[in-house]
Parts: C-alpha cells; sequence; structure tokens
C-alpha cells in the first residue's frame, strides 16, 4: 500500500510538471503560428467571378463564367434574411468565435474518437470559406491544418462582415452557380436583393450537400431542411413565430430548368473586348473571363442591328462569301458595332481582326496625302494614258492598267483621280516621290502590318486587317494621331475600382498633319460627284443615289476583294466582302457590289435621327471651286465647277472660260474678305 501510494504520488508530481510543460508548449506553438500567419499577410478575397459586359448605355451585353456561375454582391446589397439563415444553419456563434468553434470542435472530436473515422465536421464559416477559396476538400489532417492556418489569416486581417460576404459569394449552391447572386439568378430569377424570407431560408440549405438539397432536385429533402433553417432562426430570435410559420406555408416558383442558351449580343464584337482587355490589364483571356470584370465597351447597339440587319438583308443566306464590317465614331475612335462573319456558331473567326487581305484602291489616300507632303496639291496634272515603270532590280517593267482599260489620255488632277481611281496617277506619283514614303506614311496612321515598298503597293498589294483601315480612315478623318480604334471605354473591379479607362495618347513620332488630312479627306467626298464627262465615272456613281447627306470615302476592289470604307463628320464605316479563300475570286456582279450597297444603307440608317453636319477645314486650308478637267479656278464659262481645298500658296493663277490672264494676287483678293464660316456654308450647301 505505501509502496502503490508513494508511486502515485511521483505520477503526479511528474504530470503536473509535464502538464505545465505542455502548455508552455502550446502556448508557443501558438505564438510561432500566430506570428507566421501574420508575416503572411492577408490573403486575397478574390476568386474566379463572372466578367460583365456592358454596352455605352450601360445596359448588360453580356457575360463570360467559363464552365461555372459567378457573381460578386456587397454586403450591404445582401437582405438580413440569407445573412440570418446562413448563420442559423452553418455557425450561429459566427459573430463570437475567432475563426474556430471550439464548443463544436470538442464535440465533433468526441463523435470522431468514438467512431474511429472523421464522420463529423465542426467547420465555422471562416473555415469553409479558407477551404473555398484556397485548400481541396478531402477529409485529411493535413488539410485541416492549413485550413486553419487560411481561417487564422482571414480573421486577423478582416472583419466578421466582410468574411461573411465572402463566404456567400462563393459557396457553391448547386448547378454550376458559385455564390449566393448566380443561386438566386437560378433558382428564381432575381437578384439577392430580391429574395424574400422563404426563398433566403430554402438557398441557405444547399450549400449542406448541393446535389442532395438542391430543390430541383429532390423539393422534398429541400423543403425539409427549410423548415429546420427557419427553426433555426425563429430560436435564435431572427425571426417570429408568426414570420416563420408565413414562410413555412409559402409557395415557391423555380426557374432554375435547363434552357437553350440566350443568342450572344455582337460575339465578334465581344471576342475583340476580351483581346484588347486582357492587353490593357496585362493577363490572358480566360482570366479575363473569370476575373469578376465589369467591362464597359463602346458598343451602340442599334449600330449593330442595323449592321447586321444590312448583311443580311444584302446577302442572300445561300452565298458562300465572307464579310467584315465595323462602325467608329470620327471624333473619339470609339468603336460602335462590328462584325467578323456572317455566322459566328459556324466560324467565330474574326476576319474583321484577325483576317489580312489586299485592300486594293482604299490604300490611295495615304498615298496622297504623303504626295502633298512633296509639293503635289489637288490640282496637280498627271497624264492618265496605259504607262509602263521601271523598277529597279527588276528585268520586267511594271505595267498596270485602270479599271476596264478606260483612260482619260491627257493629264488629270489629283482630286479626279480620287474620284475615279485611276490607277495610273496613283502609280506615277508613288513612283516620282519614292516607294518608301507610303509604306512610312501608313505606320504613321499605325497600320503595323508589314508592306513591301514596291510599285504595286499604290494599288493596295498589301495583307490590311479591317480593323487597321478603319483605325487610320478615322485618324485621317479627325487629322489627328490620338484617335485610336477601341471597344472598351472602362474597366473596374467587382468594387468599381477603375483599372483601366481610355484615353486618347498624342505620339510625337507619328504625327499627323491636320491640313494635309483634312485636304485628302475633302478629296474623298469626290467620289460621290456627279459623274464627269470622258473617260470614267466616280467610283460612288452606283450608291450615290442612295446618299441623302455629306459622305467622303473609297472603295477598293481587287480579284478577291471588294472593299468599301467611307465617312461621315459623325461615323466611319468600313466594310469587307470575299472568300476565306484567298485566292478564291469574286466572279459574280453581286459579289462585287454588296460592300458598297451594305455601307451606304447601313450609313444612311444610322444618320437618319442626327443633324446634319460640315466638315470643319482646318485654318491653313482654303477652299476654292475649280475645273475638274483642267485644274484651273472655275470661271464663269466653265461648265462644271468642284469645291477644292488647298495650302493657300497652292492656290491656281489660271482661270477656265477665258479669264487665264487674272493674276494670282487677284485670286487671293477675291477670297481674303471671306467670313470664316464661307467654306463650309459653300461646301455643305
Amino acid at each position: 500500500m505505501i509502496l502503490f501510494i508513494r508511486f502515485t504520488y511521483l505520477c503526479i508530481k511528474r504530470g503536473i510538471k509535464l502538464g505545465i510543460l505542455g502548455a508552455l508548449v502550446v502556448l508557443a506553438c501558438t505564438l510561432v503560428l500566430l506570428g507566421y500567419a501574420i508575416t503572411q499577410g492577408p490573403p486575397s478575397l478574390v476568386t474566379e467571378q463572372n466578367t460583365l459586359y456592358y454596352g455605352k448605355d450601360g445596359s448588360l451585353i453580356g457575360e463570360d463564367h467559363g464552365a461555372e456561375e459567378r457573381y460578386w454582391v456587397s454586403f450591404d446589397k445582401m437582405p438580413d434574411t440569407i445573412k440570418n439563415a446562413t448563420i442559423a444553419i452553418e455557425d450561429r456563434r459566427f459573430y463570437d468565435h475567432f475563426g474556430f468553434d471550439l464548443k463544436r470542435i470538442a464535440a465533433a472530436a468526441l463523435t470522431d474518437l468514438k467512431q474511429m473515422r472523421m464522420v463529423e465536421g465542426a467547420s465555422t464559416i471562416t473555415q469553409q470559406y479558407a477551404r473555398n477559396l484556397y485548400l481541396s476538400h478531402e477529409k485529411t489532417w493535413k488539410r485541416k491544418f492549413h485550413e486553419a492556418l487560411y481561417a487564422l489569416r482571414l480573421e486577423i486581417f478582416y472583419n466578421k462582415d466582410e468574411i461573411l460576404e465572402g463566404y456567400l459569394n462563393t459557396i457553391y449552391y448547386g448547378h454550376g452557380a458559385y455564390g449566393i447572386e448566380a443561386a438566386s439568378r437560378h433558382y428564381f430569377n432575381k437578384s439577392t436583393s430580391e429574395l424574400s424570407l422563404e426563398e433566403a431560408s430554402m438557398l441557405a440549405g444547399i450549400p449542406k450537400g448541393p446535389s442532395y438539397y438542391s430543390p430541383l432536385a429532390n423539393e422534398e429533402k429541400a423543403e425539409t431542411r427549410q423548415n429546420l433553417i427557419l427553426s433555426e432562426m425563429e430560436r435564435h430570435g431572427f425571426i417570429t413565430s408568426s414570420e416563420k410559420n408565413e414562410a413555412v406555408e409559402a409557395g415557391l416558383v423555380y426557374s432554375g430548368k435547363e434552357g437553350t442558351e440566350a443568342e450572344r449580343i455582337a460575339p465578334y464584337f465581344q471576342d475583340q473586348v476580351i483581346t484588347e482587355a486582357a492587353r490593357h490589364l496585362n493577363i490572358d483571356r480566360e482570366q479575363v473571363k473569370t476575373g469578376g470584370y465589369h467591362i464597359h465597351t463602346t458598343l451602340d447597339e442599334n449600330h449593330q442591328k442595323t449592321l447586321e440587319h444590312q448583311i443580311q438583308s444584302h446577302i442572300p443566306e445561300k452565298e458562300g462569301i465572307q464579310i467584315a464590317a465595323s462602325i467608329m465614331n470620327s471624333h473619339t475612335g470609339a468603336i460602335t458595332a462590328l462584325v467578323g462573319g456572317r455566322d459566328y456558331a459556324k466560324s467565330p473567326y474574326n476576319r474583321a481582326t484577325q483576317a489580312k487581305r489586299h485592300v486594293g484602291s482604299t490604300i490611295k489616300p495615304f498615298l496622297y496625302y504623303a504626295a502633298l507632303d512633296e509639293g503635289y496639291s489637288p490640282v496637280t496634272m498627271v497624264e492618265s494614258k496605259p504607262t509602263s515603270f521601271e523598277v529597279e532590280d527588276e528585268k520586267d517593267e511594271y505595267a498596270p492598267s485602270n479599271y476596264n482599260d478606260q483612260y482619260a489620255d491627257t493629264a488629270i488632277t489629283m482630286a479626279q483621280a480620287l474620284a475615279v481611281s485611276d490607277n495610273i496617277y496613283a502609280v506615277s506619283t508613288h513612283m516620282d516621290i519614292g516607294t518608301e514614303r507610303l509604306a512610312d506614311t501608313l505606320k504613321t496612321f499605325g497600320i503595323d502590318s508589314p508592306v513591301s515598298p514596291l510599285p504595286s503597293l499604290a494599288l493596295g498589294a498589301a495583307n490590311i486587317s479591317l480593323y487597321e483601315m478603319i483605325n487610320a480612315y478615322g485618324k485621317m478623318v479627325k487629322g489627328s494621331e490620338s484617335l485610336e480604334g477601341h471597344t472598351i471605354a472602362k474597366i473596374t473591379d467587382r468594387h468599381e475600382n477603375i483599372l483601366y479607362e481610355y484615353q486618347p495618347k498624342y505620339d510625337k513620332e507619328k504625327t499627323i498633319d491636320p491640313d494635309r488630312a483634312f485636304t485628302v479627306t475633302h478629296m474623298m467626298t469626290g467620289m460621290f460627284d456627279s459623274s464627269l464627262d470622258g473617260y470614267a465615272s466616280v467610283t460612288g456613281s452606283p450608291i450615290k443615289g442612295k446618299l441623302t447627306r455629306m459622305y467622303g470615302g473609297k472603295s477598293g476592289t481587287t480579284d478577291f476583294d471588294s472593299w468599301m470604307i467611307g465617312f461621315s463628320p459623325q461615323y466611319v464605316s468600313a466594310i469587307w466582302v470575299g472568300h476565306d479563300e484567298g485566292g478564291r475570286m469574286l466572279k459574280t456582279f453581286n459579289e462585287k457590289r454588296y460592300a458598297k450597297a451594305i455601307w451606304a444603307d447601313t450609313m444612311e440608317t444610322i444618320h437618319e435621327q442626327l443633324p446634319p453636319a460640315a466638315f470643319i477645314p482646318t485654318p491653313n486650308v482654303k477652299g476654292v471651286y475649280i475645273d475638274p478637267e483642267t485644274g484651273y479656278l472655275s470661271g464663269p464659262n466653265c461648265p462644271r465647277e468642284r469645291l477644292v481645298y488647298m495650302d493657300k500658296a497652292d492656290i491656281p493663277k489660271e482661270v477656265c472660260g477665258g479669264n487665264e490672264d487674272k493674276t494670282k494676287k487677284e485670286v487671293e483678293d477675291e477670297f481674303k474678305n471671306d467670313p470664316w464660316f464661307k467654306d463650309v456654308v459653300d461646301w455643305f450647301f
């Protein structure tokens, strides 16, 4: 007995010492763990979320979510019903513990020991949130340790409302819906803020077992759990007895049955938005789709519908040709509509931005812009006749021809050459100023596609995308390098913090001369003049009868491509028609006329509600009336005249119709007292 008592005494004495030592070890480990958690900093609360796209009027035009539906709703926009229902069933001491409910842990551990396996969980909302954000759902002690570490970091750096907000935005509610907003939309086709008590209590029960408690999968089990949640809410004072009874008796109408996917608005446009967003945010396209961004685009749905309607109206469904088209605001560069093909479902390949085709005569305005800097003017005369050009280091000469072999067989002005798209004038000018000048000018106007400075470049022998071309024309119309085609006005995160916002940029190395740009812009209105007597019609004559206001533009036709790029003071629009197979020719008359017809009807429609507008001349150019045939100033005996803008120093001295002896001083005196608005009024009317 004495030995037993002594042994017992020694055990107790040693146990006390070991207990104190153990407590110190636990305390030290706790402090180390706490210090480590603090040094790791606040964990990110961000998880994959739906990215939303808005049109220029603020309306939702689309969303991306990868394989899952995810949204983010701020805490103050969540109704108390969903917060309280979740706390009542998942973690009723949520606001009282530090991320770990010791009472629940002890009870769960006792149960696990009895069963000799992990059968009962005691995870708090914080722990579940940590698991959803960072970890797997495997039932191992290693996972539990990491979960506890993440939960500790969440509790250290975020308050309870922030943690509950994150939890409710990330928990899985079944059927691909992550977060309360996605669940609310899926099950009840409404926003979270509109949830009733009975709807909120139903949703709160699903995360326990989404496939088991989903009312769409098993309504009886879902209602049983809903009743349990309502009882818990009553027991903990979240609702009254009468509120509980009303919710139990209320019927629910679900809308979560799978349906066909809605047709996307402007899918090619949205694809370009993703591309631009990835570039601006320096992330990949998939991260854009699942980043929870709010992307405010430049899309004008009326413009988009008009463009799509005109394409469908003009091109029969059986036609095998493809199309690319776009509309741009000529003041801001905002792309208001974009089509990259006939049918996105059949071919998502974006021909407006990805395809590069020969641009034909649409390149000529940039050639003449370069020529104006080399001493040319709109009335510079060059002979239009069959001509062969020697090419350095080439044995054979280059011999271009005009459309249908029509030539003036005399000298014509630059303005007339552009109006009728004379190829001989273009190549002569190109060779005269040096072939590198056009290549450099294209770069100035933002065309980065590689081009070869060959004689044929003057006729559009260069593969360039429609997106680059409409951007370059926009710069010409505005007369500034600051204009840049863009589909995104602003990008924010889910908290409306601005991550990117479009701002015009000026490039000192690519400065555009506004006077020369305006001179070319105005010359391009000549394609819609009344046809001149002589060898060729202006290129816009087939659609001139459709047009009710001032436009400028340039068409381009190759054996394989048909282009029309034109503009008003408000908008630029570009159309390309051709076959995906680069070697397949445009054979029919219809295939070659579609681009102009679609362009004309589109521009007329989008301008219907807009007031008439004029292109405003720049200060250093002067508008004078000339005889289109001779390039002389118009006189009383001239049968035809055309308003042309040019540098004041380039105004011709001669006057057609018998007044050739009129001096330059007399000409200048004739215009020097004109009011500033006369040029605009004369041109516009």
